[in-house]
């Protein structure tokens, strides 16, 4: 088998002698395992390795994308990318100008998933799977669990050469409780960055999701309106993420008119108090890494800043044609795709007030934790809850069964009028855009109060 390393290398000096605008390439190793089971049976086991890469070639303004499963006739790729970016180029290439980078970037792995034998991994999650059907009223359940250990090299003609390493892990546990008719469910997800241990601790978490999702079989309904409601950190993380998130892709904005209107910086999008970041520089999270796939430097971006949007995420590309800086955001799940722009960990930035203080002075609201399911379109969104409860004269009270939450997202960030102090980052979560799905990806906030929420029910 041929090394990496030394392939690389011949292969970064072949770059440099193309006659194309640009030429880059990815390198890959890496090793997967993964489980799933359905109800009481195991559906899923599996292992994998594999090794490949890519060519990405761009020739007037044209790109020229050609992926491998093995490493050999490396050079025929090259010139295959360059071919097809010579076919379609048309107009100027544009790229964001970013530093040569050379440069080998360590993990730093506590326990690494791919050194827990399979037999070990399916142990715990029999034991996982075990507790939820301790619970009386459970129907069925879903449980999955996933890893990976991947190292990557990136190479471009600008002279760029970037070997970087991380391992990943991430599972999903939902219980699904029915009697009457009626169905509930209850879930938990949980991810963890170059360490296996997290998902070592769950059973208290997975006894407690499985009760949940009985007690809210005997919840009443609540009365649909609008209502001052208060997000949990992971519901408040995912509306910034799906809601906004997405339409601060740049790729997005430029190709759609209406998005750019939408989307002008130093329009006024929620109150002074409000902050909403972008950043892969985070340490340790599941979008952290030091270099995008395009060799970029990871930066911390702020997308709203005191109200404003202030900011957008790019691919060198898309920075260029808008007049922008490369923020570090051009990513693909693998070699067998290109980077486009993605988001990395994003989250609303914490503020003082206590959580106790957030609820203080609602007479009745409405409290929202956790979520399982949403959708968005343009500014549009619907989100569901994972857990409700009524808010009364300052304190949580009563749970009812799961609500939607829909409305406008740029009027719901206007409606933000306080922001707690306990910023928590959910890592269980996987984006998926362009074909590309699941990308390790984290969000989160602190808790967050939203005036005037439009909230579903009877």
């Amino acid at each position: 088998m041929l090394d990496i390393n030394v392939v690389a290398r011949e292969l970064a000096v072949y770059l440099k002698k193309q006659n194309a605008d640009y030429v880059e390439a990815h390198l890959e190793e890496s090793q997967t395992s993964n489980l799933s089971y359905r109800g009481k049976n195991l559906e899923q086991v599996g292992k994998s390795t594999s090794t490949g890469g890519n060519v990405r070639a761009c020739v007037k303004g044209g790109w020229g994308f050609v992926s491998f499963n093995n490493l050999d006739h490396l050079k025929e790729k090259v010139a295959q990318a360059i071919e097809q970016a010579r076919f379609v180029g048309k107009e100027t290439t544009q790229l964001g100008e970013t530093p040569p980078v050379v440069d080998e970037v360590k993990p730093k792995i506590k326990e690494d998933p791919a050194s827990i034998p399979l037999s070990a991994k399916k142990k715990l999650l029999d034991e996982y799977n075990e507790t939820i059907w301790e619970t009386p009223g459970i129907q069925t359940s879903n449980l999955g669990y996933g890893d990976s250990r991947k190292r990557t090299v990136f190479m471009n003609s600008e002279g760029s050469f970037i070997s970087q390493e991380r391992a990943d892990s991430v599972m999903r546990a939902v219980a699904i409780a029915a009697k009457d008719g009626n169905v509930q469910q209850s879930g938990i997800s949980v991810g963890s960055r170059d360490n296996y241990a997290p998902m070592r601790s769950l059973h208290g978490q997975i006894k407690e999701l499985a009760r949940k999702s009985v007690e809210m079989l005997a919840a009443p309904v609540l009365k649909g309106g609008q209502y001052t409601v208060v997000l949990d950190p992971v519901l408040a993380g995912v509306f910034v993420h799906e809601a906004f998130g997405h339409l601060s892709e740049s790729d997005f904005v430029y190709e759609n008119p209406q998005v750019r209107d939408l989307m002008k910086l130093g329009k006024t999008f929620g109150q002074p108090i409000l902050n909403i970041i972008d950043s892969a520089a985070v340490p340790d999270l599941r979008g952290s890494f030091k270099y995008d796939d395009e060799g970029t430097l990871a930066v911390k971006n702020y997308l709203i800043k005191d109200g404003k949007l202030v900011g957008r995420l790019h691919s060198r590309e898309t920075a260029a044609k808008m007049g922008e800086n490369p923020s570090g955001n051009a990513r693909a799940i693998n070699y067998r795709y290109p980077p486009i722009v993605r988001m990395t960990n994003t989250y609303i930035e914490p503020r003082d007030t206590k959580f106790a203080d957030i609820i203080a002075d609602i007479k009745e609201g409405v409290y929202c934790k956790n979520w399982y399911g949403g959708t968005t379109s343009m500014e549009m969104f619907t989100f569901s809850s994972g857990e409700t409860y009524m808010i009364r004269n300052g304190k949580i009270a009563e749970m009812v069964r799961p609500v939607m939450l829909s409305g406008n997202v740029f009027t719901t960030l206007m409606s933000i009028d306080a922001i707690g102090n306990d910023l928590d980052m959910n890592q269980g979560g996987g984006c998926g855009k362009g074909g590309q799905s699941p990308l390790p990806v984290s969000n989160g906030s602190p808790h967050i109060r939203i005036q005037n929420c439009l909230v579903g029910g009877k």
